[in-house]
């Protein structure tokens, strides 16, 4: 609500001082021209920031916080009057090492200790397409157009484990797999887009339409010290390890995407 509230006093501040006026002050068209190509950023975070400056509840110092509303960085290009080619791309890879000292209380040593390490890695690769269309002539104009997405996704962790291996008498896992994933989308949106400064716009929209995706099997490696079940004739203790599968998912939906509204701002060059 406050993200609505501060949307419509900026438009109404600015449609206030400069109502009809399709050009700046020094000539500059207010309006984007055939062949500008135009980026788009996530409005949400700005909104939130400037909402935090006024709010009366808590006493923490205003912040953005990209962690809950990450940057959607989007692209176009004006092919004419009232078309727009727009794209959309995600390249995402994590990774991350953390290292838990624990005592090594199976030493005769004072105060050893010995470092468990995790290791984790993801990826997540989103590519979109579509068309907008414009109506309208004024700084306000409404947009209605539709777009299809694709996205790869997956992951991997693995433990080393500090401890001795003739000491892990319950199985520890050493090394999970997700399974690939694969999602494609199918997407409709109608919504408004307002120019309050020479190609510089604001505008929010609403989706719907279609999302399938599949997950492949996971498989999670296991370790442990004991009798080897794969060598049963074979009594000696060895470390051995067992790997298990996880099951495939699927999922199909068709619904409205954007319930509270995508808030997006355009820069038009």
């Amino acid at each position: 609500m406050r993200r609505i509230i501060l949307s419509m006093a900026l438009a109404t501040a600015v449609i206030s001082a400069n109502a009809q006026d399709m050009n700046s002050k020094r000539g500059t068209p207010i309006l984007p021209e055939v062949k500008d190509w135009t980026i788009g950023v996530d409005a949400t975070p700005f909104l939130d920031y400037a909402g935090n400056l006024f709010s009366q509840y808590g006493n923490s110092a205003p912040s953005f916080d990209f962690a809950k509303n990450p940057l959607i960085i989007t692209g176009g290009m004006v092919k004419d009057e009232t078309t727009t080619y727009r794209v959309m791309a995600r390249i995402g890879f994590n990774s991350s090492k953390d290292e838990d000292l624990i005592d090594a209380t199976w030493t005769t040593e004072p105060n050893d200790q010995a470092t468990d390490v995790t290791k984790t890695s993801s990826r997540n690769i989103t590519l979109g397409a579509g068309i907008q269309k414009n109506r309208g002539k004024g700084r306000l104009r409404g947009i209605y157009g539709a777009e299809a997405m694709i996205m790869f996704g997956g992951g991997k962790s693995t433990f080393e484990n500090g401890t001795p291996d003739t000491l892990l008498f319950t199985p520890i896992d050493i090394e999970t797999k997700q399974g690939s994933t694969l999602g494609l989308g199918l997407r409709a949106f109608i919504g408004a887009e307002y120019f309050f400064a020479p190609k510089i716009s604001i505008s929010g929209e609403f989706g719907w339409g279609l999302s399938i995706s599949s997950q492949g099997e996971g498989e999670t490696t296991s370790k442990q010290y004991g009798d080897d079940p794969s060598t049963p004739n074979d009594p000696n203790n060895v470390v051995y390890e067992t790997t298990s599968k996880s099951g495939k998912s699927s999922s199909f939906g068709i619904d409205t995407d954007n319930l509270g509204g995508a808030i997006i701002m355009h820069f038009y060059f």
